[in-house]
């Protein structure tokens, strides 16, 4: 098979979820660039909009609805609109937000504010309703209409923080991104027989638009990127790669995996 086959997108039928900005966004722009149909769902009704017209003045068939990932029948409601066309060939289930700093600073000192006992117990609710529970209703959504298609694919955003322990980020996340690492591996089991592969891109640091844009910071990067052997915290058009690869055919007998994407960061520190 030509490589150009092998790793086309053209044609295929996705949602992506959270893809009005960051991660999402570029996402759903390089699957578009390639010739897919991309639905961008996102709570943020402006940034889908903006996503989809952007995307597709080049000529790309892109379309857009405000939808909340935490909300099971607007999700059901959406995808019903948007697979009943043509159908549905692949999912990224994207939504996240961030669940606040860790309990220790760049430098190594506590953060009071982020000690497991001042953390807010609707924030904590919040954050794993929004990062585990988006994932499970996306997918709940979804897989109807993929073994309606007879097959085909979901790919989660999850994040190194989903299988370490951090110190520069809160428990809310990564609890909650640990719940997401062992979902996909269960729902990769469960979805195996009707052809639908399950797996996971797992980003480090990434400078987007969550916590409020924190990881915009020249300063904050620069804290963060100490920790990377890269030197450097990582951009959003860094993950599109692992995507495109898990949508394409060239990732047909893969799934239950889990990517990571972090310049190193789970290696250690080296120099």
């Amino acid at each position: 098979m030509k490589i150009k086959d092998l790793f086309s997108v053209e044609g295929l039928r996705v949602v992506v979820t959270g893809g009005g900005s960051g991660i999402g966004r570029a996402i759903a722009g390089a699957l578009a660039e390639n010739g897919a149909r991309v639905a961008v769902f996102d709570i943020d009704a402006k940034a889908a909009e903006a996503a989809a017209d952007e995307l597709s003045r080049g000529g790309a068939a892109v379309t857009w609805s405000a939808v909340d990932a935490t909300d099971a029948a607007t999700l059901q409601q959406a995808f019903a609109e948007f697979a009943g066309v043509d159908g549905l060939d692949v999912v990224f289930a994207n939504a996240g937000i961030s669940g606040g700093p860790g309990f220790l600073t760049f430098d190594r000192e506590r953060n009071a504010a982020s000690a497991i006992e001042a953390i807010a117990p609707a924030f904590f609710d919040r954050t794993v309703a929004v990062n585990l529970g988006s994932v499970f209703r996306t997918i709940q959504a979804a897989v109807p209409h993929l073994k309606a298609r007879g097959g085909g694919r979901i790919v989660v955003t999850s994040s190194i923080s989903a299988t370490r322990v951090e110190t520069l980020v809160g428990a809310p996340y990564v609890a909650s991104k640990a719940g997401v690492a062992q979902l996909v591996r269960q729902v990769a089991l469960e979805l195996a027989r009707y052809s639908i592969a399950v797996n996971a891109i797992a980003p480090g640091p990434v400078a987007t638009g969550i916590a409020g844009g924190r990881l915009q910071s020249p300063e904050i990067q620069a804290r963060f990127a100490e920790h990377c052997p890269m030197h450097r915290i990582g951009a959003s058009d860094d993950v599109v790669g692992a995507a495109l690869f898990l949508a394409s055919p060239a990732a047909r007998f893969i799934t239950g995996a889990e990517i990571k994407i972090d310049g190193g960061v789970t290696l250690g520190v080296a120099d």
